[in-house]
């Protein structure tokens, strides 16, 4: 019997001591991203003299003309990004002269080729047809997953005029954490797309 009277003073003794109030309490933080603050959305035009289109683009992203590609001379001084450094997001474009060794079918097949390298990350791909008045046509495609590049297009006069985009942003591909980010910028991509125009 006293055996067991000391042995539940003891347990009471340790169960005391253990309730230290000055000790912190830790609990796990439930997993969350950074807070992306997001400029206001306002745009300007973009009338680039030696070539032949218009648009407009968000303000917040800085137009510029690209005079290398992966360390060579681009193909026309034509090709230009929008980049937006708060975000660190990229539309990379690319304009062709439609000729006999740049075919419309040809740059089309290019476009969809390129798109079509995201198919094996991606859970959707979709689609959409452009046609605007002033002979803008094109198509617009939209990849969601884990992909490099979720949102591509290209747009063309369909006779000798020919403009491919596409969306980049420089991070890990962590499509929970980009999403906000990719939805933001497909809305800039797709004003420019809206406002554009052959000159």
């Amino acid at each position: 019997m006293k055996i067991k009277c000391l042995f539940f003073i003891s347990c009471l003794f340790f169960a005391f001591a253990s309730c230290d109030s000055d000790r912190p309490v830790y609990n796990p933080k439930p997993r969350a991203y950074p807070k992306i603050e997001f400029p206001e959305k306002a745009y300007t035009k973009v009338d680039p003299k030696t070539c032949p289109f218009a648009f407009e683009r968000a303000s917040y992203a800085e137009f510029l003309q690209d005079s290398l590609f992966f360390g060579e001379e681009t193909k026309n001084d034509c090709w230009f990004d929008l980049y937006v450094p708060s975000l660190k997001g990229t539309i990379h474009c690319s304009y062709y002269a439609i000729d006999k060794d740049n075919t419309l079918d040809k740059l089309i097949t290019d476009a969809h080729t390129l798109s079509n390298k995201h198919g094996i990350k991606a859970e959707f791909m979709d689609d959409f047809k452009v046609s605007k008045p002033g002979k803008v046509y094109g198509n617009v495609m939209n990849i969601e997953g884990d992909v490099a590049t979720p949102f591509q297009f290209y747009l063309t006069d369909s006779t000798s005029h020919f403009l491919r985009g596409s969306l980049y942003v420089k991070a890990q591909i962590n499509t929970d954490s980009l999403d906000p980010v990719f939805e933001f910028l497909k809305v800039d991509a797709m004003h420019m797309i809206n406002t554009f125009e052959w000159e």
